[in-house]
Order: C-alpha cells, then structure tokens, then sequence
C-alpha cells in the first residue's frame, strides 16, 4: 500500500465520520399526529425550525407548528 493511497483511506474515513456527527445533530422532531383540513391531500412535505410546511394537492402550502401540529398558516399557490 503507497502513502497515498493511505492517506486516501484516511480522509475517507474522517469525511464519513465528520457526515455522521454533523448529521446526527439535526434530527428533526415531529409532532405525534398532525390533522389537516378535510379534504386536503399532501403531495410534500418539509421542515424548517419549528415548524412543517405540507403541499396540498389543491395547490396550497400549510404551515404547521412542529410541536403542537396545529396550523399556523395557509399560503395559496397560483
């Protein structure tokens, strides 16, 4: 094994385990259920700091308290 390819190995190994540190500590908390309005179908969801913002398939965007789950606003998209 050559010097280089060592040292490859190593970075590999410290990027990896730099990925899993930094990653770990952002792990998102979700709410136990969240209630959205009759009729509404999620198409995608996302989540911020301290809240969810749920896409509905009727073109609007639902943003929700991350801890309680309840709504906080509606955004129509046109």
């Amino acid at each position: 094994m050559t010097t280089l390819t060592a040292i490859m190995i190593g970075g590999l190994v410290v990027v990896i385990s730099l990925l899993v540190i930094r990653l770990s500590d952002k792990a998102v908390t979700l709410p136990d259920s969240i209630t959205l309005p009759d009729g509404t179908t999620p198409t995608a969801v996302t989540f911020g700091k301290g809240w969810i913002a749920v896409v509905s398939d009727d073109n609007r965007i639902l943003i929700l308290d991350a801890e309680s789950g309840d709504l906080r606003q509606t955004i129509t998209i046109e």
